[in-house]
């Protein structure tokens, strides 16, 4: 199942479905089809579509300080910010644009808005190396959080394994949880985890779409600007597939 939630985003995403009309428009001689194709792929690669598409994700949520955080009795810091790198020595661990969850959970812990903050062990079947969250709690102990404050899930490989794993180490779900999750992925993870009848308070990071001016350069195509195109599709499907699904 793992595998079909990747590849199908691709088969449908705006890089699938423009590399489908150049084939068309290619083998069936179809000039509108192959110019079709093009003009798509250069709409899609603006900053200035892209930015609009990425805020569209985020646009529920807004970016808060900690301390306007009511306690609760646990924080959830999902997995999805760490990739392993194959050193000279070994496998070594980094961070990558979502390293916000982490730091956010670790904040929350040392502001007491929670007493235990709960990491989730994510590894998919590709994967090399220890399961992620237990490289986060390295990092969150190396960072004054004792060990006694961190708590790890099973093995998991999507949000729903994730809030399955944590509604099967909480005793109730009476108690109050803070979830940790980038902006964009925020609305998908909140139908998760209140499917499992988790009393949720969202904070979200890690938001995409920065503050800033419109600019000229916003309207010259770029690689950047169309990958993040394909990303709001892919998470797009993600949030029509949980929506079906519960």
């Amino acid at each position: 199942m793992i595998y079909f939630n990747k590849i199908l985003p691709i088969l449908v995403s705006p890089m699938g479905f423009v590399i489908l009309l150049l084939l068309l428009g290619i083998f069936r001689r179809k000039i509108m089809m192959s110019l079709s194709a093009i003009i798509i792929f250069v709409m899609l690669s603006l900053p200035i579509v892209s930015n609009f598409l990425v805020g569209e994700l985020e646009k529920n949520y807004t970016l808060f300080s900690v301390n306007k955080l009511k306690k609760a009795d646990v924080v959830v810091v999902l997995s999805g910010m760490v990739r392993t790198i194959q050193g000279d020595d070994g496998l070594y661990y980094e961070f990558g644009e979502a390293v916000d969850r982490i730091q956010a959970g670790i904040n929350i812990i040392k502001s007491n808005k929670a007493n235990l903050m709960i990491l989730t062990r994510g590894k998919l079947p590709w994967s090399v190396g220890v399961p992620e969250g237990e490289f986060l709690a390295k990092f969150a102990i190396e960072n004054g959080i004792s060990s006694k404050n961190i708590a790890l899930t099973r093995e998991v490989q999507n949000t729903d394994d994730e809030a399955k794993a944590i509604k099967e180490m909480l005793q109730s779900t009476d108690g109050t949880m803070i979830l940790v999750t980038s902006a964009f992925h925020m609305p998908r993870a909140m139908r998760v985890f209140e499917n499992q009848g988790l009393d949720v308070t969202p904070y979200p990071v890690d938001f995409l779409k920065g503050a800033g001016k419109l600019d000229v350069l916003d309207f010259f195509p770029t690689a950047a600007a169309f990958s993040r195109s394909n990303f709001f599709v892919r998470e797009i499907i993600g949030r029509l597939y949980y929506s079906l699904k519960y």
